[in-house]
């Protein structure tokens, strides 16, 4: 089976519903990284030489290709990335090989299946 490794980096408020609608339509998991630190095209400013940006989570899905761009469709409309400028991005990388997923095969194989 192909996967593709959804990597979401969205403000800390917005993690949970991302998760949420990621799994509503074929995502079995989620790795959640929080706390991390990022910058836009502007730096945020500063003020007495502390931080002021937001904390943001990189939250990191490995899903079924067939599966991928609606997930991803998904995460972008579940953070609003198009429609509020600093919300987050998401994107996919192709994976080549992964281990340790032979409790969620099963699962995986049944969608995807009922899908064709």
């Amino acid at each position: 089976m192909n996967f593709k490794l959804l990597v979401a980096i969205v403000n800390e408020e917005k993690t949970q519903a991302v998760v949420d609608a990621a799994r509503g339509v074929g995502a079995t998991g989620a790795t959640v990284m929080t706390n991390c630190r990022g910058e836009g095209l502007k730096p945020e400013k500063t003020f007495l030489g502390l931080d002021m940006t937001a904390a943001r989570d990189v939250i990191l899905f490995l899903v079924a290709e067939p599966r991928a761009r609606e997930i991803l469709e998904t995460i972008a409309a579940a953070g609003h990335f198009d429609d509020e400028p600093g919300s987050g991005i998401a994107l996919q990388i192709a994976i080549e090989d992964a281990v340790g997923l032979k409790t969620q095969l099963p699962t995986l194989q049944h969608e995807i299946e009922e899908e064709v």
